[in-house]
C-alpha cells in the first residue's frame, strides 16, 4: 500500500520561500502571501545572497517544538484515511497509484509546491489539519495525473491547457473524497466554468479516461 512520509526540512522551506518571492517562469506568482519584510530581503536576489537572512527571520519558527508536534499530530491524521484515499484515487483513475512513497514537506507558508519526478509536495504549517488533509489528497492527485496522463493530453492541447485540466480536476476531490476531510476543493477562479463542466460530466457517468477525453474536446 502507497504511503506518506511527513517531515521537515528547513532548506527546502527556505528555497520555496525564496522562490516564492522570486517566481519562475512556470510558476503562478504567489508572492503577496510573504511578509513585506521577506520581499524587501529576498525579491531579485540570488538564493544563495540572502538564505541567511530568511532563515534568521524565521528561526524563531524553526526552533519552536510546535513543528514536531504539528508533524506528529498530521501523520495521525493521515494515517486514518490513507488507505481509503489511495484506494479510492486508484479506483477512480483505473489506475495503480504509480510510487509506494510520497514525502511530505513542511512549509511555513502558504505555497505548496509538488515535484512530481521525485514524489513530493508540500502543505503548510497555518492551515487547519482537514485542509492539510485535503491538501495531501489535492497534490497527490496532481502526482498521478502527472504520471499516467500528463505526456498523451500535452500533446494534443499544449503544456498551459494540460495544466489548466490537471488543476480542474480536482473539483473530483469535492465529489468522492470529501467524507474523508470535510474541506472543500475549491480551485482557481478562472477554472469555474472547466470545473462546472467536469461535474456535470462525473455525474453523467464515472468513466475518468472518458472524462479525460471530454475534458480534451472541451479545451480545444
Amino acid at each position: 500500500m502507497p504511503s506518506v512520509q511527513f517531515i521537515f526540512d528547513k532548506e527546502k522551506d527556505l528555497y520555496n520561500i525564496w522562490r516564492t518571492a522570486n517566481p519562475q517562469i512556470d510558476d503562478r506568482d504567489f508572492s503577496d502571501v510573504l511578509p513585506k519584510e521577506i520581499l524587501k530581503i529576498t525579491k531579485g536576489k540570488e538564493f544563495a545572497k540572502c538564505r541567511l537572512d530568511i532563515e534568521k527571520f524565521y528561526i524563531k519558527t524553526y526552533n519552536h517544538q510546535f513543528l514536531n508536534v504539528f508533524l506528529e499530530t498530521v501523520r495521525k491524521f493521515w494515517s486514518f484515511i490513507e488507505k481509503d484515499y489511495f484506494t479510492r484515487l486508484s479506483d477512480i483513475t483505473k489506475k495503480p497509484v504509480y510510487t509506494e512513497k510520497f514525502t511530505a514537506y513542511l512549509t511555513t507558508i502558504f505555497k505548496c509546491p509538488y515535484d512530481y519526478k521525485e514524489n513530493w509536495f508540500m502543505f503548510n504549517f497555518f492551515s487547519s489539519i482537514f485542509d492539510i488533509l485535503k491538501t495531501c489528497g489535492h497534490e497527490i492527485m496532481h502526482l498521478q495525473f502527472h504520471h499516467y496522463f500528463w505526456n498523451d493530453i500535452e500533446k494534443q492541447i499544449g503544456k498551459d491547457k494540460t495544466d489548466t485540466l490537471k488543476e480542474a480536476l480536482t473539483v473530483l476531490l469535492n465529489l468522492e473524497f470529501r467524507d474523508l476531510w470535510f474541506s472543500t476543493d475549491r480551485g482557481y477562479s478562472e477554472h469555474k466554468e472547466l470545473r462546472e463542466f467536469i461535474v456535470k460530466t462525473w455525474e453523467e457517468k464515472k468513466d475518468f479516461q472518458l472524462l479525460l477525453d471530454k475534458c480534451v474536446n472541451y479545451l480545444k
